[in-house]
């Protein structure tokens, strides 16, 4: 079988080093070109030295002409770039988008949270919010992919199957987060220069942070009545992981393992997620460096209510390793190719 030809655009920072570490290991796939701004003429190696040793082409500022030699474009860049590649594509290019530009359906939403107005608003139709466990094959009849949020990863995938099966009430969702400081990006050793960014454990985005729309848009896919959440990431003195607490109520005469049982049976079939045994106390070391998401029920002092954990590494589950899980659907690669 022929390789597919590559572009990764923003491939210096986390997410793009993260990404080039396993698409040199996919078997099915070249890496035509890496693009940057600030960096080129650089190689990549110049930002990972474990990639000193692969044949990669040096980083090249992004043009038009190079879609037509290549199949796939992955953008991990500024929110609001791919937007504007988006409207070059051509027939045969699909975006697979890692930034937040493709994950809202609606426009006005994305200038509501985002501060920005959408700049390919009638490419919005041709994209899908595409997170691999719930998409599945859609993601076939659509250009543009647009990856979720590392945040939003780590908590739809234990809630929805949940949310879907009307076995918790909706309407007092607690989400306590806690991410690695490299989903802030490289930025964030020069914003935290006079703080005790590596031993200290902090609160942001308080109400506010961008992935409340994420999730509320998912959970109206699945429940179409009232339901109340409140979601509080944390930045957490360790470089990747996030471990995500849910606290949720119980809908009346259902137990914890009603919700166990039914996250196996949803989950049954997909690879990348592993429901651990009730009660399990699981941590960011189950998942680090893979593209796995574990999840555990547990039980909580009241018995109307339960304790959801979820972990996940955020620069692979929820970053570059959910693009490539999505890359295999789409191109019926081995779904574990290059996620191994």
């Amino acid at each position: 079988m022929p390789k597919i030809n590559v572009l990764v655009a923003g491939s210096t920072g986390y997410i793009g080093v993260q990404l080039i570490n396993l698409l040199v290991k996919h078997k099915n796939i070249n890496i035509k070109y890496l693009c940057g701004n600030s960096s080129i003429g650089k190689k990549i190696s110049y930002f990972d030295r474990n990639l000193k040793k692969k044949n990669l082409p040096k980083i090249i500022k992004f043009k038009n002409e190079l879609l037509k030699d290549v199949d796939i474009i992955f953008t991990a860049l500024p929110n609001g770039e791919a937007q504007i590649i988006s409207k070059k594509l051509l027939k045969k290019n699909i975006l697979i988008d890692l930034s937040a530009d493709f994950r809202l359906k609606n426009a006005s939403e994305y200038l509501r949270w985002y501060k920005q107005k959408h700049k390919a608003p009638y490419n919005i139709k041709k994209s899908i919010y595409a997170l691999p466990e719930l998409t599945g094959v859609k993601i076939k009849n659509f250009q543009i992919l647009g990856c979720p949020g590392c945040y939003p990863t780590s908590i739809l995938i234990p809630l929805i199957p949940l949310i879907k099966k009307k076995l918790i009430n909706n309407n007092n969702i607690i989400i306590d987060s806690k991410s690695g400081y490299s989903g802030a990006g490289r930025g964030i050793h020069k914003k935290n220069q006079n703080k005790n960014l590596y031993e200290s454990l902090s609160a942001y985005g308080v109400s506010v942070h961008r992935h409340n729309s994420e999730i509320e848009q998912t959970i109206k896919n699945y429940y179409n009545g009232n339901f109340k959440f409140t979601f509080t990431p944390h930045l957490s003195p360790m470089f990747r992981g996030i471990l995500s607490t849910i606290y949720i109520d119980l809908k009346k005469g259902r137990t914890i393992h009603n919700l166990y049982n039914e996250l196996v049976k949803f989950y049954k079939k997909k690879y990348f997620v592993k429901i651990a045994k009730i009660n399990s106390f699981i941590s960011t070391n189950d998942v680090i460096n893979t593209n796995f998401c574990k999840i555990s029920v547990c039980k909580s002092k009241y018995k109307n209510k339960a304790i959801l954990l979820s972990s996940i590494d955020n620069l692979i589950k929820g970053g570059a390793g959910q693009a490539i899980q999505n890359m295999n659907i789409l191109k019926n690669f081995s779904l574990n190719e290059g996620l191994k």
